[in-house]
């Protein structure tokens, strides 16, 4: 009975919410590793300020944004400064393009760490 409960559970929320939702959990993991090796945690938090803003606050700022992807990716590849204070964030040339939009495409969503 509980076998069924959550095959049909799991089954309404694929179908509510897509195949994403199902992948979230592996998403989040993959993004916040990439985010790691590359550095980000070094002066990005999840939910709190460290040198640079939270990743939330990132996701807060840009939300609702149709630009705001392309924008992200370019200033993680290129570094940037004056958005967010007058400590520029250093660009990142050799990391790759699939990693970038992993990991700008899970702080839009609010860098969901499940």
């Amino acid at each position: 009975m509980n076998v069924l409960r959550l095959m049909f559970g799991t089954a309404i929320v694929a179908a509510s919410f897509g195949a994403c939702a199902a992948e979230q959990p592996v998403a989040s993991a993959n993004a916040m590793a990439i985010a790691r090796s590359n550095a980000c945690m070094g002066c990005h938090a999840i939910d709190r300020k460290l040198v640079g803003p939270s990743f939330q606050q990132v996701a807060e700022k840009y939300k609702g944004q149709p630009q705001a992807s392309a924008q992200l990716e370019k200033k993680v590849k290129n570094g940037g400064a004056g958005v967010w204070g007058p400590i520029p964030m250093p660009s990142h040339p050799r990391m790759n393009d699939a990693d970038i939009k992993t990991v700008v495409g899970w702080v839009l969503a609010g860098a969901p760490q499940k």
